[in-house]
């Protein structure tokens, strides 16, 4: 150990000479050279993963900073335990992070894009649906199917570009409850109907409707989770023994809907159907150590789930899916 310290102490020495010399050199010529820029956060907005012999991609759509959670989440609790389970976890009680992941997975036979980020509507943070999936080396037009698990703008917005279909060459799937229930309002009634006035009913010769157990494809099956919305479906990916669950909207964060399943969320349509369904589904996650994906998770929004206590928590992915 000596030894090593020796020589650190020697490096250390050298290299302080060098700054020395280096600063006696700037001070002669004159010259000032200014610190670099900093350069801002960096977006990684592709992930890979394999389930079996599928390839699955994570998209980051883009993320945004939002005050005053407690209007969106854990609106059925006071704001001490609100702040104490804030603090518990090490974020702040009066801002959070909303992620955006739509998930693109290569089966070998079919390129299958799970829901499409807000669209060319979106704010600057978001909307990078496209520059995502081109990063992950595909372009739109090698898309062969478009799912949409439910018909919420920051899932549907992508749909469409410029008056045009954005996946040209895609069919689509959706729930047939979800299209159903929104097809049946004024196309004027509210911002979801409108937006599926524009760009979700100009599809609907091109779409295949399922029920739960329904299949997109060998090995993807349809699974019924109502409660967010009418229709809200998830995907259950099956291949070469291993799974892992497409979960959409089923936790909107990891803390104050994941770890707390019966804390209310602002967009789920039907708290108590929604509340029910997460304790239903995370169960069986946990017990089944299955991973999923969750739209708002952390981006690269992988992980699994545990169960702490009457509730959960979330344990993100490390290396176990790239092994």
């Amino acid at each position: 150990m000596s030894e090593i310290q020796v020589r650190l102490t020697r490096r250390a020495a050298l290299l302080g000479a060098g700054a020395t010399a280096l600063g006696a050199g700037v001070a002669s010529s004159g010259t000032v050279h200014a610190a670099a820029e900093k350069q801002g956060a960096m977006a990684a907005p592709v992930a890979r993963y394999n389930v079996g012999s599928f390839e699955v991609n994570t998209l980051l759509d883009g993320a945004v900073t939002v005050g005053e959670p407690q209007k969106t989440f854990g609106m059925n609790v006071d704001a001490s335990t609100f702040s104490q389970a804030s603090s518990d976890n090490f974020i702040p009680d009066d801002s959070f992070k909303a992620f955006f992941t739509p998930t693109l997975v290569n089966t070998g036979q079919e390129l299958i894009l799970f829901d499409t980020g807000v669209g060319e509507g979106g704010r600057p943070a978001r909307g990078n649906m496209r520059a995502a999936l081109m990063s992950a080396g595909y372009t739109p037009e090698q898309v062969d199917v478009v799912v949409i698990t439910h018909m919420h703008p920051d899932h549907i917005g992508g749909l469409m570009e410029a008056g045009a279909p954005a996946f040209p060459n895609a069919r689509y799937v959706t729930g047939q409850k979800e299209f159903d229930f929104w097809s049946a309002m004024d196309p004027e009634a509210n911002g979801v109907t409108k937006l599926m006035a524009k760009n979700v009913k100009p599809l609907a010769e091109k779409m295949t409707f399922l029920g739960d157990g329904g299949s997109v494809a060998s090995g993807i099956t349809a699974v019924a989770a109502h409660g967010h919305t009418p229709g809200h479906t998830l995907y259950m990916l099956e291949d070469g023994g291993q799974q892992l669950l497409l979960a959409a909207d089923l936790a909107n964060h990891y803390v104050w809907s994941l770890a707390h399943p019966t804390w209310e969320v602002r967009f789920d349509m039907d708290k108590e159907a929604a509340a029910a369904t997460r304790q239903s589904v995370l169960g069986m996650l946990a017990s089944d150590k299955v991973p999923f994906v969750g739209y708002h998770m952390p981006f690269p929004a992988v992980g699994y789930v545990s169960t702490e206590g009457s509730g959960f928590r979330y344990v993100p992915a490390s290396y176990q899916l790239n092994l």
